[in-house]
């Protein structure tokens, strides 16, 4: 038998759960605010004390609510805050599972694509996300399999909010971890949304691809033109992100085709430059904009990435070297166009002189004395010093360094690191070659 306290708090419960029912949106609104004041930060069990085990009722009651009204924004920041006061209660499991039930991740994976709605309730549609996505295992089942990871990358690739798209990042992270079902889908988005034009969403989703690149294990091939094309950006955070996700993936299957594609960019095709010349002289005033021509920038992106590879390992370099990459750095030396193509090159091509003897002759050669002594003195500042036949010298280089010679400085290369005055020096019995003349 029910004692007399707890009649009066199932009829208190009663109570309030008919005025919800019979009133409108602005008394609802106001309970949410008092609910909110209220129980922010309650167990679950201390939410059941306070709505006489009823709170389920009143959890039920939000949600219909929700999802009748959230197109359009009807009182949406006081829903969703409520509802995440029952989703992030501890032992309050049961609740994720009442707000699934009811359709609950679907109405948030629609909030977040709807224009009309403010970038506020996103974001507290993210954080709910969170909330269920780090409850377990089948949970972020439940999200992927409602098409979650499309949804909430695509709105990554939108928000104009950096501090919004860092809740998104997090929640990316986590539906990538101990998810082996749908880890693969969470690793291709990521790779998709590279290719977006937010430089936040691409810096985001380099550093989390870093991290599921381990998990997922194997790269997928679709990787390389992704990373490589994420070089033409203008934001240095971007392009830093870039280089670290392509250190990490010389460890995979994938390295040859990033080297080869690297030292591809460092020579634009002709095509491709003129189309993008023209358009940007199609408007006016914008002739200064040449300096910001994307293959330009994604040329000097190369070559630096290329220096920094080339520095970490001594086996990259020498796979560079087989890829001819002295003629694409010389070339890109040449750029009268784009002056930190040149700076970027010429810093990348003295590594490779100062640790590589048979590199030094064929450069020398192709360079000339007086411009190869320019380059030795300051290779950082040589784009300054140098004239413009100097210039089209280098842009028109033919350098091809032969396979076998290469091969053959491979073998007599000691296996230690040596400085690069001992590399200068050639081995009693390896006579470096010289290059051919034409």
């Amino acid at each position: 038998m029910t004692s007399i306290k707890e009649q009066a708090a199932v009829s208190r419960l009663i109570s309030f759960l008919q005025e919800w029912d019979g009133t409108g949106k602005v008394t609802r609104s106001h309970i949410l605010e008092n609910f909110i004041l209220a129980n922010k930060g309650k167990t679950g069990p201390e939410l059941e004390m306070e709505f006489s085990q009823g709170a389920s009722l009143f959890l039920a009651r939000i949600t219909a609510w929700l999802r009748l009204t959230y197109m359009y924004g009807t009182c949406l920041d006081q829903q969703l805050k409520s509802i995440g006061i029952f989703l992030s209660a501890a032992n309050g499991q049961r609740y994720i599972i009442e707000f699934l039930e009811i359709g609950g991740v679907l109405t948030l994976l629609e909030i977040l694509g709807l224009k009309q709605l403010k970038e506020e309730a996103k974001k507290e549609s993210i954080k709910l996300l969170q909330i269920i996505a780090s409850s377990g295992r089948k949970f972020k089942e439940i999200i992927c399999e409602s098409y979650g990871v499309r949804s909430i990358a695509e709105f990554l690739a939108t928000s104009k909010s950096e501090e919004t798209q860092e809740q998104v990042q997090i929640l990316l992270d986590t539906l990538g971890h101990g998810n082996p079902k749908y880890q693969m889908q969470v690793y291709k988005g990521l790779i998709a949304l590279l290719k977006c034009t937010s430089p936040k969403a691409q810096q985001l989703s380099l550093q989390t691809l870093r991290t599921i690149q381990t998990i997922v294990g194997k790269a997928h091939p679709s990787i390389v033109g992704s990373v490589l094309g994420v070089l033409r950006s203008l934001h240095l955070e971007v392009q830093y992100e870039a280089i670290q996700l392509i250190k990490d993936l010389m460890a995979y299957d994938v390295q040859p085709a990033i080297l080869q594609g690297l030292v591809a960019l460092l020579k634009p095709s002709r095509q491709e430059t003129a189309r993008m010349q023209a358009k940007i002289l199609e408007e006016a005033g914008t002739l200064h904009l040449m300096e910001s021509l994307p293959v330009y920038i994604q040329q000097a992106a190369a070559a630096k990435a290329i220096g920094i590879l080339a520095q970490d390992s001594r086996e990259l370099a020498e796979e560079l070297l087989f890829l001819n990459v002295v003629h694409g750095l010389m070339c890109a030396m040449g750029n009268k166009d784009h002056t930190n193509s040149q700076r970027q090159a010429s810093i990348t091509l003295e590594f490779f002189v100062q640790n590589f003897i048979v590199v030094e002759n064929y450069v020398k050669e192709a360079m000339g004395e007086k411009l190869f002594q320019l380059f030795m003195q300051d290779a950082t500042n040589l784009y300054l010093n140098m004239d413009a036949v100097q210039a089209d010298i280098l842009a028109s280089n033919i350098v091809n360094i032969p396979a076998d010679f290469l091969a053959r400085a491979k073998m007599d290369w000691p296996e230690r690191e040596s400085s690069p005055e001992e590399e200068m020096q050639p081995e009693d019995n390896y006579t470096s070659p010289k290059p051919a003349t034409s």
